[in-house]
């Protein structure tokens, strides 16, 4: 290529830059959340901040801690650890927040080096007075791209006289907390999600571009989860721009465009003599938007997640079938139409508008609460810009977030989305670590504490120092919390199985019921074994109780008696038994013999009768005598 035309590419490509920075420099709205000083009093107060777009804000939550201000490397430009400088909570404390100036080096370096040297989270005091802007991860620089990939703390940029009167509280000895809240960071309207993602078909575009494919391979299922779900709502969108109409028909303008120079997109290898041409990725990009409305229009939007990843692994630019054909088996395999997709695509070379393409233009600019779609990617949630790692358990934490509380489906529950605050210190609540017990569970809202239900047993309590069993069952769980031993083959407990029920020591025994009950001696306290010849011998939770000589102890009676006066009663008692029982037999016979005696003379007597005097419903009974009559 000539001095000439490099000139002239370089001339294009700047009034492409400046298309684009025209058409988005509308309105840039900041995502911001709220940062709450709670001491000291001097400058309590709440603060906006504006949210980084690298590491793991956490949407729908709170984080509270303490400012600390490095005496050396004030910027954080670089590793803490050459200062010998750590920023780790000890024991018991709360997290610290770096607080590093503005400048020196990329935003995202200076929190990686926080991150590393243990704060929970970093606050980037600016240096200028200006209104606050978004601290963005750098476009092409692959040497950053592991830690920026790695960052997991959240971080914020606060406005230059703020950050002044932070350091000034703490030079002055005294102790900064402050609370970060993204809890409204993420409006929820409704019970439906709606969100948005602004990509790009390009897999040639360096880190952004292979950070954007990880994110659809990985976010993919939850997505259509979600989707078939009906919790949420998306729509898929792509940046274009125009060719300036004084370059419509140079070579440059027409190899980056179609439909005449009215949407461009940048040379993938950012030459316009080699490789593939800007236009490809805006005819892939159309593609991938027709595939979408398709797929919508068979009420299976969530379709366009498996074409974009299956065309990113069959289809790559490295092995050149970043093309038509390649495309086309994709969609057939999916069972799309084809012949609808190409109806929807139009005529790339009609000197005319596109209305997919032209939609997608008009929806860049920022409407409502959302500013201009600036920065690629962009996810947009509930009409605000997604600030921060674009990753799946990230972004599946800003998506919840837009739900209202108790109402979040169940993949809002899964660890992909938890916190792990419970792994340290078990997050402050209660547990019992011998019945394996915790009240902590995670959330993506963060942690909270609340008593367990273990195998239908409710546990009641606060939640941080206390959870007992209640209810039915709760004597199963770890004995209800109560004391229980067992020796020689004998077990008491002094949980009490039911409603309401109280640890209480079993009779024989005496203590609090919780921590120990201890035997009672029954003989010693003169309780028991209390007649003249009984002696008493004290046993673990009871007595046993022994008379002299021949003589029987009554436990009933707490009294003696003899034993042969005992055998006499018994034999008296037999014999009164067996009288009884003849008795009782005989005047059953007698009953017997009475009722069919009875019945064998009214039987007679009928007979008789009969032959005499006939009954009106017999007939008349034959007899022997002479019909004759005098």
């Amino acid at each position: 290529m000539g001095r000439y035309e490099r000139s002239k590419s370089a001339i294009l490509l700047g009034f492409l830059v400046l298309n684009l920075t025209q058409l988005v420099m509308g309105r840039f709205v900041v995502e911001k959340n709220s940062l709450r000083v709670t001491s000291p009093d001097s400058i309590k107060g709440t603060h906006d901040s504006a949210i980084g777009n690298f590491g793991i804000p956490q949407y729908g939550g709170s984080m509270s801690g303490t400012v600390v201000y490095p005496k050396e490397n004030q910027k954080g430009c670089k590793t803490f650890s050459d200062f010998g400088s750590s920023f780790k909570p000890k024991s018991g404390a709360m997290p610290n927040f770096l607080l590093v100036d503005r400048g020196d080096c990329l935003f995202a370096l200076k929190v990686w080096n926080a991150q590393n040297a243990g704060a929970s989270a970093v606050l980037v005091a600016d240096e200028v007075d200006e209104a606050l802007i978004t601290m963005d991860s750098p476009e092409e620089e692959r040497s950053s791209a592991k830690y920026i990939e790695n960052i997991t703390i959240p971080s914020a940029l606060i406005e230059k006289s703020f950050g002044e009167k932070l350091k000034k509280a703490i030079s002055a000895g005294e102790m900064v907390s402050v609370n970060l809240d993204w809890r409204e960071a993420v409006p929820h309207p409704d019970d439906r999600v709606e969100y948005e993602l602004w990509t790009n078909s390009n897999d040639e575009c360096g880190f952004k571009c292979d950070m954007l494919m990880n994110f659809v391979k990985d976010f993919k299922g939850a997505a259509q989860i979600l989707e078939k779900g009906g919790y949420t709502q998306f729509t898929p969108h792509y940046i274009t721009w125009y060719c300036p109409q004084a370059f419509t028909v140079s070579k440059q303008c027409k190899s980056q465009c179609i439909n005449h120079g009215r949407y461009c997109a940048p040379d993938p290898e950012q030459d316009f003599s080699t490789g593939y041409d800007g236009k490809d990725v805006v005819l892939e990009n159309l593609r991938q938007l027709c595939v979408f409305r398709v797929a919508n229009e068979t009420k299976k939007p969530w379709i366009w997640w498996d074409y974009v990843t299956d065309f990113q692994i069959r289809c790559p630019m490295k092995e050149k079938k970043y093309n038509k054909e390649c495309a086309d088996m994709v969609i057939k395999s999916l069972g799309l139409d084809l012949k609808k997709i190409e109806k929807c695509m139009g005529d790339s070379d009609a000197d005319s508008d596109n209305s997919v393409l032209k939609e997608e233009q008009e929806a860049q600019v920022g409407k409502g609460s959302r500013g201009d779609v600036t920065i690629l990617p962009t996810l947009v949630v509930n009409n605000r810009q997604y600030r921060g790692k674009l990753a799946k358990g990230a972004v599946l934490k800003a998506l919840c977030a837009g739900f209202e509380e108790t109402t979040e489906p169940a993949v809002c529950l899964s660890n992909d989305v938890e916190t792990n605050e419970c792994l340290d210190n078990n997050g402050g609540c209660w547990q019992d670590k011998a019945a394996n017990l915790t009240a902590c569970k995670d959330t993506f809202r963060g942690r909270v504490c609340e008593c367990p239900v273990v195998n239908g047993v409710q546990f009641r309590g606060d939640g941080y120092s206390s959870c007992a069993a209640t209810g039915p069952g709760r004597c199963k769980i770890n004995n209800g919390g109560c004391w229980q031993d067992t020796r020689d083959g004998r077990s008491f407990s002094a949980c009490m199985d039911h409603e309401g029920g109280k640890c209480a020591c079993p009779p024989g025994f005496k203590g609090d019921g919780v921590k120990s009950c201890e035997d009672v001696d029954e003989c010693k306290d003169k309780k028991a074994c209390q007649c003249a010849e009984c002696s008493c011998k004290n046993t673990w939770g009871s007595y046993d109780c022994s008379c002299s000589g021949d003589l029987l102890y009554i436990r009933d009676h707490d009294t003696c008696i003899s034993k042969r006066a005992t055998e006499v009663k018994s034999g008296w008692a037999a014999v009164w038994v067996i009288l009884i029982g003849l008795g009782m037999a005989g005047g059953g016979g007698f009953l017997v013999y009475k009722y069919r005696w009875r019945s064998y003379m009214d039987s007679e007597i009928r007979a008789i009768m009969a032959q005499y005097m006939p009954l009106d419903s017999q007939n008349e009974v034959p007899n022997h005598l002479s019909d004759d009559r005098a």
